[in-house]
């Protein structure tokens, strides 16, 4: 699943592209992909309207609209986002063609139809999407070890479990819980709420720091990132613990493990995350 730096990737290719398009026309060709309101009702919403810029809330993306309006997509586990020439064929699974000026689509392609849309008019609340629920953004400035401590004191599971809680912190998942605490020397299976000053106040720094380094990471240019149909981002050579199991630690030379943890597979240096 695209985690917070994919998402702030996808935003940072495609805004520059579609900001100031009028939206022409829409095509839906998966209507179960439209979860608020009817597909009928998106489509003659927001047909006519002006793309105003996009934002993200978590793992959310948000296209803000000129009138007021929102449309907001989760691309879960397949979706992707392309903007791309009308005359390009369209993939297998593409669910939605926004078509815009200048002969150009956005076309949302999703090969497990998890991916939701939403269309939130102007002064309504959004009570359907999830967004309402999320936590902290990881780069607010409230994000500290005092917030850190309150919200982990009395949390029982592990700091790997807690990391993921959309609704403690917005935009972490498997891939940079793992990255985090490997950074922050935290073992993954530690309860959170035994976690130290000294450990929280690292916490703190290597949440921003490391998801602002794969965002940097992430960097592609609008064609490779067409290219390679909205999944090629470049940050794999850099990670260094996920998805490393049986490999030597970058730091220490040992050998990394993996544990199932919360569902989850965790990848962590016995030695550095002790």
């Amino acid at each position: 699943m695209p985690e917070l730096p994919e998402v702030q990737t996808v935003i940072d290719v495609l805004e520059p592209q579609i900001r100031g398009m009028t939206i022409s026309n829409i095509i839906v060709n998966k209507p179960q992909v439209i979860a608020y309101p009817t597909a009928e009702e998106f489509c003659d919403r927001l047909t006519g309207q002006k793309i105003f810029n996009m934002s993200r809330r978590g793992k959310f993306i948000t296209i803000h609209l000129a009138s007021g309006d929102q449309i907001i997509l989760h691309l879960r586990m397949t979706g992707c986002l392309l903007a791309m020439p009308a005359e390009c064929s369209i993939a297998k699974h593409t669910h939605i063609i926004f078509e815009l000026e200048n002969n150009l689509q956005l076309r949302f392609i999703d090969t497990r139809r998890f991916g939701r849309f939403w269309m939130i008019k102007k002064g309504e609340d959004d009570n359907v999407s999830g967004i309402n629920k999320l936590g902290i953004e990881p780069f607010d400035k409230k994000l500290t070890d005092a917030y850190l401590q309150r919200i982990l004191s009395n949390k029982k599971k592990t700091i790997k479990e807690c990391l993921l809680d959309q609704s403690l912190i917005a935009g972490i998942g498997n891939i940079y819980s793992d990255e985090i605490l490997f950074r922050a020397k935290i073992n993954p299976v530690r309860k959170a709420n035994t976690l130290s000053h000294d450990e929280l106040k690292r916490l703190t720094v290597e949440i921003t720091r490391t998801l602002k380094y794969y965002i940097e990471k992430n960097d592609i240019t609008p064609e490779d990132y067409l290219a390679k149909e909205g999944h090629g981002y470049n940050n794999s050579s850099f990670l260094n613990v996920y998805g490393r199991d049986g490999k030597s630690c970058t730091v220490c030379g040992e050998t990394l493990c993996r544990r199932v943890i919360g569902g989850r597979g965790s990848v962590y240096c016995q030695n550095c995350q002790k």
